[in-house]
């Protein structure tokens, strides 16, 4: 048959459009790829490369608006994604002093044991990085299997990680922790504190992390269940002052 003697060895390269092609050029060049192709007039065409994948852009519709972010986007699989927010980290930081989290282009925050992470363009466009052996299927209410603040605890991080929602995921954080907080584990306590604490630094919203820091220093943890909620965190030196000593 024809399909047999097709070689599978195929390569999709993707094609995204692109609102700000000054602004694209200048990010992913700051993020170490090389710029293949460019070309403005008589139409727009950018291409970059990196490692082992491409990026193409072509001109976007005059109805765009990056700021809506939902220009388009790609996924990226990957075996490993932390090396490669580590390494995007540091040419951000490189480039611009700090890493970009906030606006475009950013970059999302990366807690460890997470399965993927996501980089808006300028444009407005998702280049997703996943981790290939990620499941298959994510249950975005919070497993059924939970229930109580853990379960609350579980929705926050597919709000985060998975819909790039810090908003919604400080929201039902904060009601989860009113409605279940005193009867809940301190161990799940901690972490929906600690996870509060990043949510309102990354908000710009710090009014109340004096007290959350309050609550997370009078609770008893173990040495392994302080390193477990130091690890939902992506920066554990936002609550390196608040956490408790050992019990």
């Amino acid at each position: 048959m024809l399909d047999e003697q097709v070689q599978p060895n195929e390569t999709t390269v993707p094609l995204l459009p692109c609102a700000a092609p000054e602004e694209t050029l200048a990010f992913w060049s700051a993020l170490g790829f090389a710029v293949t192709y460019e070309q403005q007039k008589p139409y727009l065409y950018l291409a970059f490369r990196w490692r082992g994948f491409d990026l193409h852009y072509g001109r976007a519709a005059s109805t765009v608006d990056p700021a809506l972010e939902n220009t388009g986007g790609c996924l990226v699989m990957v075996d490993t994604v932390a090396p490669y927010h580590a390494a995007f980290t540091e040419a951000m930081r490189r480039t611009y002093g700090k890493a970009l989290t906030k606006g475009l282009p950013r970059m999302t925050r990366y807690r460890p044991g997470a399965s993927r992470f996501t980089i808006m363009d300028p444009s407005g466009n998702s280049i997703i990085f996943i981790q290939r052996d990620e499941p298959a299927e994510v249950e975005y209410g919070g497993s059924k299997q939970l229930q109580g603040l853990a379960r609350v605890l579980d929705n926050a991080r597919i709000l985060r990680e998975f819909k790039n929602d810090d908003r919604a995921a400080f929201r039902a954080l904060n009601s989860g922790l009113r409605r279940h907080g005193d009867s809940a584990p301190a161990v799940e306590q901690a972490v929906a504190l600690a996870v509060l604490i990043e949510l309102s630094t990354a908000l710009e919203e710090p009014d109340r992390v004096p007290e959350w820091g309050g609550r997370l220093r009078q609770l008893r943890l173990t040495t392994e269940e302080r390193h477990l909620v130091e690890s939902t965190v992506a920066d554990p030196a936002l609550i390196e002052q608040w956490m408790p000593p050992a019990a």
